[in-house]
């Protein structure tokens, strides 16, 4: 059993109180670290430590009740069983530590988090009660806010997306702790990854130097999980109206055509939807590749590389662009969209595919979530112009705020370690598989597959309902390294591992991470530029809804440029140099 040893008998209500305690133990742990004393747990060099925190610390300026337990602490740390809960197997806890983490919340994730299996085995474990505040993802973004500019902050922030601009202003205003001194001792797992992986690394490192998060990583050659969420039609309805499986834009508007035309699901009323979605966003992400967009894959919706010149360029003023909202608001005039694409959740959603109605879908995988096996997933699509770009593919560093430790937490180190157990092989299995015996088992090449009771659940429950009792990371955002050894998620059924061959030749050369911006420009970036980016949005989905007229168009990039593109574009420029000479 993992374990944590806490000295003395202060409660954490007390940790929280008196902020003048929890700042004398935060110096007092990075004094004894700067005196080249953090990791000795030798008792043979009690002397030379006790004499390096009195060198360190100033005792003179602390009360004789801190001076007393700063010393009490230094010769406790030599005792056996008091190291790291990581590094304390087989030692019981002697008193719990209590935590509340701010935690973003997917509609697939019902329930308190503290009932589930990962969970409650992850308490026996460590020796950490977590409660986990959840918030629903749709309004994530407001609540993260207003709790980060809060007096009462949370001990961490756990599946909470907090943007890179986030990390980097609240990091350096204190409210979120640099991870640079924990990392090597308390986080071993997510160290060796950082050394592994220079992309990872620039990716979490701030214009400022320092990482404040773990973030949501994807191994690099888990193609199927970067791709996340094809473009999926029924393979049954090709079959049965006689057709191939599309393989350019010409072919899919066939298809959905016939599957309008046609009562396929054989119940006497044309109420098959051609194509769903929640919202319109995944629909241009997977047709953008078929208009030489998006070249630099999906971290970057609004930017990508104009190949002729080699320039940066905004993808929604684009020609190119403006013949693929063209081309979807066709769709739409059509009848060839859900009515309610633009507002439809995604519980709903997937109702509409359990229900037997759908034809197409952008979904991670319509065996897992809807619970239909009949769907096959596409490859790429060769444009009206000839381009045939796989551009839905994400960066491995996906979610790079997917966890952050709070200035307010008076355990950063257990905190640290705590969320570098999921790093490693054994807590990543058991938070993707659950319990070995009861969730999963092992084929004969010792790879963990779930048992059938989760992959054919009674009841009909799809893998993600039926897993909902035992882990919590459907719905994504959470933070870890994603493999296929241990994920077996809707990404790892056969047919996503088969589109993603298909996809495998065409995805982009370069796939851009996402970039971090500096305090100035994060500033700029987060009023004028999201103020362009939201108008480019909103016009978006009038132009497909068709409220806009193509006429606008010039109108509209007049507009954009009045509302400070070529700055956009300038701070932009700035942060990809940034970026790649950081990989170089």
């Amino acid at each position: 059993m993992l374990s944590v040893c806490k000295v003395g008998n202060e409660k954490k209500d007390k940790h929280r109180k008196n902020r003048g305690f929890r700042e004398n133990r935060r110096r007092y742990t990075i004094s004894l670290r700067q005196a080249g004393l953090g990791s000795r747990r030798d008792p043979s060099h009690a002397e030379e430590i006790i004499s390096g925190v009195v060198d360190a610390v100033d005792i003179r300026n602390v009360s004789f009740v801190i001076a007393k337990w700063l010393l009490t602490v230094t010769l406790l740390s030599l005792l056996p069983g008091c190291s790291q809960w990581r590094e304390s197997v087989g030692q019981e806890s002697e008193e719990v530590i209590s935590l509340r983490f701010f935690t973003g919340q997917s509609p697939n994730n019902v329930g308190r988090f503290e009932d589930k299996l990962v969970w409650k085995r992850t308490a026996e474990r460590s020796g950490i009660d977590v409660e986990f505040e959840l918030v629903p993802f749709e309004v994530l973004a407001n609540q993260r806010a207003l709790t980060l500019a809060g007096e009462e902050l949370p001990d961490a922030f756990y599946s909470a997306r907090l943007s890179s601009s986030e990390l980097y202003m609240y990091g350096k205003k204190g409210v979120l702790i640099s991870l640079d001194d924990y990392l090597a001792s308390d986080a071993p797992n997510f160290h060796a990854l950082l050394g592994r992986y220079p992309e990872l690394r620039a990716g979490l490192t701030m214009p400022d130097g320092h990482i404040y998060s773990f973030p949501s990583f994807y191994d690099p050659d888990f193609l199927s999980m970067l791709i996340g969420m094809p473009l999926w039609v029924n393979g049954e309805w090709l079959e049965r109206l006689g057709m191939k499986e599309p393989s350019t834009t010409d072919d899919l508007l066939e298809y959905l055509r016939a599957v309008r035309a046609t009562d396929l699901n054989g119940n006497g009323e044309h109420d098959e939807i051609p194509f769903g979605s929640v919202g319109i966003q995944p629909l241009l992400d997977q047709l953008k590749g078929a208009f030489g967009l998006g070249n630099r894959g999906i971290a970057h919706r609004f930017v990508d590389v104009n190949e002729k010149t080699g320039a940066l360029r905004f993808i929604k003023v684009d020609p190119a662009h403006r013949e693929l909202l063209a081309f979807v608001n066709g769709m739409k005039e059509e009848g060839l969209l859900a009515r309610d694409i633009f507002s439809i959740k995604e519980t709903a959603l997937n109702a509409l595919g359990q229900a037997g109605l759908l034809g197409a879908a952008v979904v991670p995988n319509p065996a897992s979530v809807m619970g239909r096996e009949e769907f096959v997933g596409l490859g790429p699509l060769e444009g009206p112009g000839g381009e045939r770009l796989y551009s839905h593919i994400k960066p491995p560093l996906i979610h790079t705020g997917a966890f952050a430790v709070t200035s307010s937490n008076p355990y950063p180190e257990e905190t640290v370690a705590w969320m570098d157990y999921f790093f490693g092989e054994e807590g990543a299995t058991l938070y993707f598989m659950g319990e070995e015996g009861l969730t999963f088992e092992r084929n004969p090449d010792g790879i963990p597959v779930f048992k059938e009771s989760i992959t054919r659940a009674a009841g009909g429950l799809t893998l993600d309902q039926a897993l909902v009792p035992y882990v919590t990371w459907m719905g994504g955002s959470y933070p870890g390294f994603v493999k296929e050894k241990y994920f077996k998620g809707s990404e790892t059924r056969p047919e996503a591992m088969t589109a993603a061959e298909k996809a495998r030749d065409s995805v982009p050369d370069e796939v851009w991470g996402r970039f971090n911006f500096t305090e100035a420009e994060s500033l700029w970036m987060s009023t004028a530029g999201q103020d362009i980016e939201r108008y480019a949005n909103d016009m978006e989905r009038e132009f497909v809804n068709g409220t806009a007229s193509p006429d606008e168009w010039e109108q509209y990039v007049a507009r954009l440029e009045a509302m400070g593109l070529d700055e956009y574009m300038n701070i932009y420029e700035q942060a990809y140099r940034r970026y790649d000479s950081s990989l170089r």
